[in-house]
Protein backbone atom coordinates (compact mmCIF):
# COMPACT_ATOMS: atom_id res chain seq x y z
CA UNK A 1 0.00 0.00 0.00
CA UNK A 2 1.48 3.35 -0.72
CA UNK A 3 -0.38 7.04 0.17
CA UNK A 4 0.02 10.63 -1.04
CA UNK A 5 -0.70 13.18 1.02
CA UNK A 6 -1.24 16.78 0.01
CA UNK A 7 -3.24 19.69 0.46
CA UNK A 8 -1.22 21.60 3.12
CA UNK A 9 -0.56 25.30 3.25
CA UNK A 10 -0.88 28.10 5.07
CA UNK A 11 -4.03 29.55 6.33
CA UNK A 12 -5.66 32.17 8.67
CA UNK A 13 -7.38 31.47 12.09
CA UNK A 14 -11.02 30.68 11.04
CA UNK A 15 -10.10 29.24 7.70
CA UNK A 16 -10.85 25.93 5.88
CA UNK A 17 -8.11 23.60 3.98
CA UNK A 18 -8.72 20.09 2.07
CA UNK A 19 -5.98 17.32 2.36
CA UNK A 20 -6.01 14.45 -0.05
CA UNK A 21 -4.59 11.17 0.94
CA UNK A 22 -4.49 8.74 -2.76
CA UNK A 23 -4.05 5.45 -2.00
CA UNK A 24 -2.80 2.52 -4.25
CA UNK A 25 -2.25 -0.73 -3.81
CA UNK A 26 -5.23 -1.89 -1.93
CA UNK A 27 -6.01 -5.70 -2.05
CA UNK A 28 -9.72 -4.88 -1.41
CA UNK A 29 -12.18 -2.42 0.38
CA UNK A 30 -11.82 -3.83 3.86
CA UNK A 31 -9.04 -0.93 5.41
CA UNK A 32 -8.85 1.95 7.92
CA UNK A 33 -7.66 5.22 6.77
CA UNK A 34 -6.49 7.91 9.41
CA UNK A 35 -5.19 11.20 9.27
CA UNK A 36 -2.41 12.21 11.81
CA UNK A 37 -0.85 15.26 13.18
CA UNK A 38 2.15 16.21 14.39
CA UNK A 39 3.22 19.50 15.75
CA UNK A 40 6.47 21.02 16.54
CA UNK A 41 7.76 19.17 19.81
CA UNK A 42 4.84 17.06 20.08
CA UNK A 43 3.71 13.31 19.65
CA UNK A 44 2.06 12.24 16.91
CA UNK A 45 -1.52 12.54 17.68
CA UNK A 46 -4.56 10.53 15.83
CA UNK A 47 -6.84 13.11 14.20
CA UNK A 48 -9.65 10.99 12.49
CA UNK A 49 -10.46 7.98 10.71
CA UNK A 50 -12.87 6.28 8.08
CA UNK A 51 -13.48 3.04 7.25
CA UNK A 52 -12.58 2.43 3.85
CA UNK A 53 -15.54 0.18 2.89
CA UNK A 54 -18.81 1.75 4.72
CA UNK A 55 -17.46 5.33 5.40
CA UNK A 56 -18.22 5.21 8.96
CA UNK A 57 -16.34 8.36 10.47
CA UNK A 58 -14.59 8.59 13.98
CA UNK A 59 -12.87 11.72 15.11
CA UNK A 60 -10.77 12.73 18.07
CA UNK A 61 -12.63 15.23 20.77
CA UNK A 62 -10.22 18.63 19.45
CA UNK A 63 -11.50 18.35 15.71
CA UNK A 64 -15.30 17.12 15.99
CA UNK A 65 -16.83 19.47 14.62
CA UNK A 66 -14.80 21.33 12.44
CA UNK A 67 -13.03 18.37 10.62
CA UNK A 68 -14.87 15.95 8.27
CA UNK A 69 -13.93 12.96 7.01
CA UNK A 70 -14.55 11.06 3.69
CA UNK A 71 -13.61 9.28 0.64
CA UNK A 72 -14.12 8.34 -2.97
CA UNK A 73 -13.57 5.12 -3.64
CA UNK A 74 -13.65 5.37 -7.87
CA UNK A 75 -10.77 7.59 -6.87
CA UNK A 76 -9.14 5.67 -4.07
CA UNK A 77 -8.93 8.77 -1.91
CA UNK A 78 -9.58 9.89 1.75
CA UNK A 79 -10.29 13.80 2.09
CA UNK A 80 -10.01 15.34 5.55
CA UNK A 81 -11.93 18.97 5.43
CA UNK A 82 -10.30 21.17 8.05
CA UNK A 83 -12.87 24.10 8.79
CA UNK A 84 -12.57 26.81 11.43
CA UNK A 85 -8.76 26.22 11.86
CA UNK A 86 -7.43 27.05 14.80
CA UNK A 87 -4.16 28.29 15.71
CA UNK A 88 -3.00 25.24 17.23
CA UNK A 89 -4.07 23.34 14.51
CA UNK A 90 -0.40 23.65 13.05
CA UNK A 91 0.83 20.58 12.65
CA UNK A 92 2.11 18.10 9.99
CA UNK A 93 -0.44 15.79 8.34
CA UNK A 94 -0.15 12.12 7.32
CA UNK A 95 -2.20 9.91 6.64
CA UNK A 96 -1.89 6.09 7.37
CA UNK A 97 -3.55 2.68 6.10
CA UNK A 98 -3.99 -0.74 7.39
CA UNK A 99 -6.56 -3.60 6.84
CA UNK A 100 -9.19 -3.49 8.73
CA UNK A 101 -12.77 -5.42 9.12
CA UNK A 102 -15.62 -3.99 10.79
CA UNK A 103 -17.98 -6.28 13.23
CA UNK A 104 -17.35 -8.60 16.21
CA UNK A 105 -16.65 -5.87 18.43
CA UNK A 106 -13.32 -4.59 16.72
CA UNK A 107 -12.34 -0.94 17.55
CA UNK A 108 -11.61 1.37 14.69
CA UNK A 109 -7.50 1.89 15.29
CA UNK A 110 -6.69 5.24 16.29
CA UNK A 111 -2.74 4.99 17.64
CA UNK A 112 0.55 5.44 15.56
CA UNK A 113 0.80 1.52 16.12
CA UNK A 114 -1.97 0.44 14.68
CA UNK A 115 -0.99 1.56 11.68
CA UNK A 116 1.47 -0.33 9.51
CA UNK A 117 1.21 1.52 5.92
CA UNK A 118 1.92 5.85 5.98
CA UNK A 119 2.04 8.29 3.58
CA UNK A 120 4.53 11.46 3.34
CA UNK A 121 3.35 14.50 5.55
CA UNK A 122 1.73 18.13 4.30
CA UNK A 123 2.18 20.88 6.34
CA UNK A 124 -0.64 22.88 7.49
CA UNK A 125 0.08 25.98 8.91
CA UNK A 126 -2.66 28.50 10.68
CA UNK A 127 -1.11 31.76 11.72
CA UNK A 128 -2.94 35.33 11.71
Amino acid sequence: VQLQASGGGSVQPGGSLRLSCVASGFSSEHYAIGWFRQAPGKEREWVSGIVYSNGNQYYSGSVTGRFAISRDIAKTTVYLQMNSLKLEDTAVYTCAAEPFRTGGGTKFPARVIDFRSWGQGTLVTVSS
